[in-house]
């Protein structure tokens, strides 16, 4: 589903060069829930936006679904990002002045999709998180936790093929975060393949496999323990 190999991101200016990832290798499989996580300033972010096509890389090779992104322009990129991904952030940006069901129709506009496919899509959407009844209410009028359940119902409306997650309980009291979480899990166990950045190793814990990002590297702990039968200690790829 995701493969990234020696990927780098430079940000140069004209004294200094900055390396947020370097070698950066990555593979998700299709079904997958992998959470990343690692210290501020680990390249974390800049991975999931690499990932969600928001952002272009230096060098290296990153697939997705099978495609090779290198060479796409923005055009290709925008309209690859529109069909086969749904964000999910830790800020949920939904649209104020726009009610339930128009926030989550905003993305599937842009495919040029007909009007009465697109609100079936919202409405199954929105049943499939719990909020139909709410379908004309305003995120105003929500609960945090119920704001974030409109977000991932935005990106389950598109039938993404990856589900990009930023932080998804960051602004949420526990026990929204574990509702979020349940959701989370439950569309992993019908088969969504998930990528969520967190900064909880109790959240990080429930996904499928933990890859933990240092300095723009990788260390995939599930990788190390199955390659060695010893025990593995916390290492920095530099």
């Amino acid at each position: 589903m995701l493969k990234m190999q020696s990927l780098s991101k430079v940000y140069r200016t004209e004294m200094i060069e900055t390396y947020a990832l370097r070698d950066f290798n990555l593979e998700v499989r299709a079904g997958e829930f992998v959470a990343v996580t690692g210290p501020s300033g680990s390249g974390k972010t800049t991975f999931l936006t690499i990932a969600g096509l928001l952002e272009s890389f230096t060098g290296g090779r990153y697939e997705l679904d099978g495609v090779d992104v290198s060479h796409m322009n923005d055009d290709q990129r925008s309209r690859m990002r529109n069909e086969k991904i749904g964000f999910i952030f830790q800020a949920f940006n939904l649209i104020p002045d726009l009610n339930l069901l128009d926030n989550i129709e905003v993305p599937l506009r842009y495919r040029g999709m007909k009007t009465a496919e697109r609100q079936r899509r919202a409405r199954e959407a929105l049943a499939r998180v719990g909020l139909s009844a709410r379908e004309r209410h305003y995120p105003a009028e929500l609960s945090g936790g119920q704001q974030q359940r409109v977000a991932i119902a935005r990106a389950l409306a598109g039938e993404p093929r990856l589900l990009l997650a930023d932080e998804p309980t960051g602004n949420l009291d526990s026990s929204m975060a574990r509702s979020v979480m349940e959701l989370l899990e439950e569309l992993h166990r019908d088969g969504a393949t998930i990528v969520m950045v967190t900064h909880d190793p109790q959240l990080a814990a429930r996904a499928q496999r933990n890859v933990h990002v240092i300095d723009g590297q990788v260390m995939d702990i599930a990788a190390q323990l199955h390659l060695d039968a010893s025990p593995v200690h916390s290492t920095t790829l530099a």
